[in-house]
């Protein structure tokens, strides 16, 4: 028996932390959950409930659009580390056109909203909560955009779950628990407290966990937005007339008009004009080939370029040979990484406003050079490099490069063995949800809405809770000169869904949250499916290590030099090997996520989803 367990032994860690062993078939590796196998549609989310939402909706023929913006919906009713006032970004396959597209709808600073203006209130970056700390509403207009232009249903049919939501539902621990650690902030704010605190002056003053949990407000303007569309379409309007008018009452009526008279009243910026102005930009997506993949991201008002770059860089090395978290692989990626985000932390913002270097950032030859600079030993003053010669450009920025890179250069090295204090973990890996869908007609949707998390600030009586994304700018343009505040710009988010075309048919749509982790998580996702040929619950499910020699998008945007959080069966001779080429080690008992992922099995016409053991993300499949 004993004989039987070391072999039993030998062969799961060499199938985790070596190159598995030849002739095993996929899913021989046990996990934690279950393959989602599909023929029609598979819906991959969050929460539990939120998932049913959108099997709801393909149960009564609606499309992977349809299916995910009632999704969004009901991740943003039940608070999954976002509310109706948050922000919405996508990526869709269109089978009809063979295109991916790009929905961006993420809100901008409004009004008043200046470098100026922060620091004249004391503050080093814009706050993390409260009124000052939030862009326009995005998620309302991302969810009528994409269901006019590429669903099927109305949208009364895809509110539909998330208005039984807001009714009220039985609260689950871990948001419960949320607004009960966050009361103290969360009585500043009046509309807030009153839906989060239903038991004030009691010892716990938050609903306890599977109480049932009523939004009246939010019903009340869920409600208005669907009699807006029932209106037009009375009047002769068309279903996507009919969506938009409701867009209109959200972003120019009476919602919009309660949304700036709370929101100033509670000390915020925004006005009416703000809302009125916002658009939702459906726009082209950047991708780059890495081994016969097409892999697509969204543009540079997102941290998404940053796994493009990590992708070419490490095009330059034979990784599989290395063996899958070896030394030599973690020290590799690790840098990779860490090259890659070095130029997103200088040189991605939004390109409305600004001209970042897309083109050189992106480039083979630039990948190429970036990835000499990896070496054995982990280099913890890497900073961002010059792409511009890449595009045949100058930097208009050389003189501000040359300040960043002197600082990084000047770092002490007590400046590397800094604790992972719980505020700066949760501050770097501020969560998010993910949505995945896909159907039998070949849409695929790839989501990772955000914004407006506990503890929110909500705007006045219309239940929605505000985004707190302002955060992600910098005031110093010695940081960044491509992402500083002005009204109307959107800040660099980490929000980063993900889609892969091989032969020109969908390979992999895969999201994460976890604010700056994600393309972390997802670049090692990809390359567990493609390099290492793990099955898709098993890549969402394996050991991540994670890295924080990138500055965080959020809070003090501090970093932390040569940090890596690796998983506890780590094999000892490998943690002992990663500090001696310069990495401060952390264990913990779960790295993999909360990955969500579909791998479309075109041998046998199937979808086949995962959803790591991380959280509470879940799946359905039909």
């Amino acid at each position: 028996m004993k004989k039987l367990y070391l072999i039993a032994t030998f062969l799961i860690s060499w199938n985790l932390y070596g190159q598995g062993l030849p002739g095993l078939g996929a899913g021989t590796t046990p996990n934690n959950k279950p393959i989602l196998h599909g023929k029609n549609w598979v819906a991959i989310t969050g929460k539990p409930l939120a998932a049913t939402a959108g099997a709801s909706i393909f149960q009564q023929g609606g499309n992977a659009v349809d299916a995910a913006c009632a999704m969004i919906a009901a991740t943003s009713t039940m608070w999954d580390v976002l509310s109706w006032g948050g922000e919405t970004q996508a990526l869709i396959y269109n089978p009809h056109t063979k295109k991916v597209i790009a929905i961006n709808a993420l809100g901008y600073a409004p009004t008043g909203a200046t470098v100026e203006y922060y620091k004249s209130q004391g503050m080093d970056y814009p706050p993390q909560f409260g009124p000052l700390a939030a862009t326009t509403p995005g998620t309302p207009g991302g969810i009528m955009t994409m269901l006019a232009e590429y669903g099927t249903m109305s949208l009364e049919q895809i509110l539909k779950p998330s208005m039984d939501l807001a009714k009220g539902y039985p609260l689950e621990a871990q948001t419960a628990n949320a607004m009960e650690a966050q009361k103290a902030r969360i009585k500043q704010w009046p509309y807030s407290k009153k839906i989060f605190l239903p038991h004030l002056g009691e010892e716990r003053e938050a609903p306890e966990v599977g109480e049932i949990f009523v939004q009246d407000d939010l019903y009340e303007t869920l409600s208005k937005m669907v009699q807006a569309e029932k209106e037009a379409l009375a009047a002769g309007k068309s279903r996507k007339e009919a969506i938009y008018a409701a867009y209109d009452r959200f972003y120019k009526g009476d919602i919009a008009k309660e949304i700036v008279r709370g929101t100033r009243e509670q000390g915020g910026l925004f006005t009416e004009s703000d809302l009125a102005n916002w658009k939702v930009k459906i726009e082209e997506p950047l991708h780059v080939n890495y081994k016969g993949i097409d892999v697509y991201k969204l543009q540079e008002w997102t941290q998404g370029p940053a796994l493009l770059q990590s992708l070419n860089i490490l095009e330059n090395f034979d990784l599989k040979s290395m063996g899958y978290n070896s030394a030599n692989y973690i020290n590799t990626v690790y840098q990779a990484m860490s090259l890659a985000f070095a130029d997103r932390d200088f040189y991605y913002g939004d390109p409305a406003y600004v001209d970042s270097p897309m083109e050189g950032l992106l480039s083979k030859d630039y990948a190429k050079d970036r990835a000499k600079l990896i070496g054995d030993i982990n280099d913890p003053k890497i900073g961002p490099g010059d792409p511009y010669p890449y595009q045949n450009g100058t930097n208009p920025y050389s003189d501000i490069l040359k300040k960043n890179q002197q600082g990084i250069a000047a770092l002490n090295p007590e400046d590397f063995n800094q604790e992972l204090d719980p505020k700066f973990i949760q501050d770097f890996q501020s969560g998010t949800t993910s949505v995945e869908t896909a159907d039998a007609e070949g849409w695929v949707v790839s989501v990772t809405p955000s914004g407006g998390w506990i503890p929110a600030v909500v705007a006045g009586n219309t239940g929605v809770g505000l985004s707190q994304r302002m955060q992600s700018f910098v005031l110093d343009e010695n940081l960044n000169p491509y992402n500083l505040p002005e009204p109307g710009k959107r800040p660099r988010v980490t929000l980063t869904p993900s889609l892969a075309m091989k032969d020109g048919k969908p390979f992999l749509a895969f999201a994460v949250q976890g604010g700056d982790s994600q393309d972390q998580n997802l670049l090692q996702l990809f390359l567990n499916v493609v390099e290492f040929g793990m099955d898709i619950q098993e890549a969402t499910e394996a050991a991540n290590f994670n890295s924080y020699q990138m500055q965080s998008s959020f809070g003090d945007h501090e970093i932390r030099p040569g940090a890596i959080v690796l998983r506890e069966d780590t094999p000892s001779w490998i943690t002992k090997e990663l500090a001696g080429r310069g990495y401060k080690i952390e264990l913990w008992n779960k790295t993999s996520g909360p990955l969500n992922a579909i791998w479309f099995d075109w041998k046998h016409g199937s979808f086949w989803g995962g959803s790591s053991d991380y959280g509470d993300d879940y799946g359905i499949a039909w």
